[in-house]
């Protein structure tokens, strides 16, 4: 038997579920939790090498932009790596997708903020990695709204369907 067609509306919990396995067994999937983990061990390989020797030749400024950016880096890896290994037990049966969707396991909206003007003496790597790191957090943080968010209550056409049927069903005798 063939299993129904998931309709991406539709937002009961079996259906948020089965697209959570859906998208935790998938290719797509696989090599995102690649990437994102080799980003983490270039990231950290290059921090604990070619970067310092690289921080130590900044101005005091320089310096001090390079670890504020350096550690924006590492926390936002840091996020989207929890990320992917909460997907994968979902994958491996460790968790439920119910406990996946808590807020404690989701990627929250990422906080904007900007070096100063020391910005330009940060080295091309560092910079390379941060463009990097926040592609894969935004894509990965869309992934987790599609699968996690109500997406009627997301879209505001859906809230205006849901309070018209909200409506039609009040007037049923």
């Amino acid at each position: 038997m063939t299993e129904p067609a998931i309709d991406p509306l539709d937002d009961s919990t079996n259906a948020r579920a089965r697209r959570v396995r859906d998208f935790a067994s998938s290719e797509m999937f696989s090599r995102a939790f690649e990437e994102g983990m080799n980003l983490v061990e270039e990231t950290a390989a290059y921090l604990d090498g070619p970067g310092r020797e690289e921080s130590r030749q900044l101005s005091r400024a320089g310096a001090v932009a390079y670890a504020s950016e350096s550690m924006r880096l590492t926390t936002r890896l840091m996020q989207v790596a929890s990320w992917l290994l909460v997907q994968r037990s979902v994958r491996e049966g460790e968790m439920t997708p119910e406990t996946a969707a808590q807020e404690k396991f989701r990627l929250a909206e990422e906080a904007k903020g900007r070096a100063g003007a020391e910005d330009h003496e940060i080295p091309a790597r560092l910079k390379d990695l941060l463009a990097r790191s926040r592609k894969i957090y935004e894509r990965s943080q869309r992934i987790d709204q599609g699968l996690y968010k109500t997406l009627k209550s997301a879209n505001p056409v859906g809230k205006q369907v849901d309070r018209l049927r909200e409506a039609f069903e009040a007037r049923r005798p």
